[in-house]
Order: structure tokens, then sequence, then C-alpha cells
């Protein structure tokens, strides 16, 4: 799958159940492997205990990302959404 990555900024996430997520708001981007590696539904907090538990609790794995068309449909959500 490839797509701008400016579309998907702010684009509405749900799962494939049909949960809404929320939106997505930031990147992770694997500069290494050229791809991105996760979809934030906050922006990532400044410190660095904060931007963990960001990383943990507010963000999917592009991995588990299935579809990008008018919405971003995912497989399993962030821990404590899916």
């Amino acid at each position: 799958m490839s797509t701008k990555l400016s579309r998907l900024y702010g684009m509405d996430i749900f799962t494939d159940s049909g949960k809404f997520i929320g939106n997505a708001q930031d990147f992770i981007i694997d500069l290494e492997a050229g791809e991105v590696s996760r979809v934030l539904i906050e922006p990532l907090p400044q410190g660095k205990e904060d931007a963990r538990k960001a990383l943990r609790e507010k963000s999917i794995l592009y991995t588990n990302v299935k579809s990008v068309e008018d919405v971003i449909v995912v497989s399993k959500g962030p821990a404590g959404k899916s």
C-alpha cells in the first residue's frame, strides 16, 4: 500500500469491527526501513515518560493497518482500545 503521509493526517481510524478509535494525529517513521512504523492518535508528548506512555497506549502499529481509503481501518487498536 502506498500513499502520501500528508493525506493521512486527521483521518478517522476504525477497527475492522467498526469501532471508532480516534484520528491520526502523528506518525513515527523508521528512516532506515523507509516506512511508517506507528500511527499516533494523540500528538507525541515531549517528556520521555509521557512519550513512552503515548507510544504504548495511544499509538497503533502500522503493521495493523488493513486499509487506507476514506478512513484508516486497523485490525487492532492501541492497548485498552481494541
